[in-house]
């Protein structure tokens, strides 16, 4: 039986360790945590949005991010660094803002949206996983600007979106009641969903543990990896050196400097988001779909008896702490639009580290190393991806072949 180790014990990872031992690898999980699920899994935005991939690289984007950092509680903010990696990702970043880079991508990224669909959906019908709150409960993209709402309207039929007008997007959402002098309209999708990654991360992992080819969980801190005389790969970790007939990558951010260590330059830089959590009661008025104000850039989404709010990009470098002047702009934009949503007085702040790639496609397969393989820069849409990109890579790692094209999502990135 052939040995693999997972490093990095998130959405992607445990998802990764879940196919591979399906696929016949006996599976080690290494998190520096000893933890599943401790990282951006833990309080994500929560929305599986298989249609809605569109990467956040467009034309009109980079006039749009210079908006955003006037606004005192814009959706984007920039702190320049003394940082090579972020002026390189920035400026890949600015090459991909054109329609025809981003109509491509799109299209590629549904596609790989719509296969992740069907893999979670057979993993929840074999597997009987313990609950995690998923719930089929639609998105409702709202506009406030006219000539954006019908600019995206037009583009709905091919995307399975149905156009709302602004009375309809109030009958289908009474929580938007406060914004009904400024709402253009909306574009809604009845089978989008939302779920709990973490719980998700959780109950996987409970079955993974039950699996015939699942060796553990090592808590441990990966440092580098490392080749012997005869090219043989070992990965090194703060408690030794650790052999296997494969590694697989996926730590999100911490993936690049582990990647340096064997020689890859991942197009790598970590995306900060921000999120409040707190509980609904019954005097409460919670949307029923998961909403995104495109404006705004701002998303709510009911999850359990509980919402969750996500929102803004800070490129700030690997700084996780919670800045209490971007969580209380996002709490004041909320409490502003939907007020009676949620009890916000209670609600728990929360920020991590999108690991994303300049075009906004995850890495998935092999490199140019042999025995050291790659499953991240998944941006915003981990939890959407990682049961298609975990599927995809078995299907490599097992069978040298993938049952989609992999264009756009291999490394190197095309």
């Amino acid at each position: 039986m052939r040995d693999v180790w997972v490093i990095g014990a998130g959405v992607v990872g445990v998802t990764t360790a879940w196919y591979l031992a399906e696929a016949g690898w006996r599976v080690t999980l290494l998190d520096r945590t000893g933890a599943v699920g401790q990282g951006t899994s833990q309080r994500n935005g929560g929305q599986l949005s298989y249609r809605y991939v569109s990467p956040l690289a467009d034309a009109g984007v980079p006039l749009k991010a210079v908006q955003w950092l006037l606004q005192p509680d814009g959706p984007l903010r920039f702190r320049p660094q003394a940082e090579l990696a972020q002026w390189r990702w920035v400026a890949r970043f600015l090459r991909r803002c054109h329609g025809r880079a981003n109509l491509e991508m799109t299209r590629r990224l549904a596609r790989l949206g719509e296969y992740s669909r069907n893999c979670l959906a057979m993993l929840m019908r074999d597997h009987d996983l313990p609950p995690f709150d998923w719930q089929e409960s639609g998105k409702l993209v709202v506009y406030r600007t006219r000539a954006t709402f019908e600019r995206a309207a037009r583009s709905a039929d091919n995307q399975g979106r149905r156009v709302l007008d602004a009375s309809e997007c109030l009958a289908a959402e009474p929580a938007l009641a406060t914004l009904a002098e400024q709402l253009q309209g909306g574009l809604l999708t009845a089978d989008e969903a939302v779920a709990d990654c973490h719980a998700f991360c959780c109950g996987l992992y409970e079955r993974l543990q039950q699996h015939p080819r699942y060796a553990g969980l090592v808590a441990a801190r990966a440092l580098r990896f490392e080749q012997d005389a005869a090219g043989t790969l070992a990965l090194v970790s703060d408690h030794g050196r650790h052999g296997a007939d494969a590694f697989v990558l996926a730590a999100g951010i911490g993936s690049r400097a582990l990647a340096r260590s064997a020689g890859l330059d991942l197009p790598l830089y970590p995306l900060k988001g921000y999120s409040l959590d707190m509980p609904i009661g019954p005097q409460h008025v919670p949307p029923r779909a998961s909403i995104t104000d495109f404006e705004r850039k701002v998303l709510y989404a009911r999850i359990g008896h509980r919402l969750r709010v996500a929102a803004m990009v800070d490129l700030v470098g690997e700084d996780d702490s919670i800045d209490p002047h971007r969580i209380g702009g996002l709490r004041r934009v909320a409490q502003r639009d939907l007020p009676h949503a949620g009890d916000y007085e209670r609600a728990e702040p929360w920020a991590g580290l999108r690991p994303a790639t300049p075009d906004g496609a995850p890495i998935v397969g092999p490199t140019a190393l042999p025995g050291l393989w790659l499953n991240l820069g998944h941006g915003a849409l981990g939890f959407t991806f990682a049961c298609g990109t975990a599927s995809l890579l078995a299907h490599l790692m097992g069978h040298g072949e993938a049952p989609l094209p992999l264009d756009g999502i291999t490394w190197p990135l095309q």
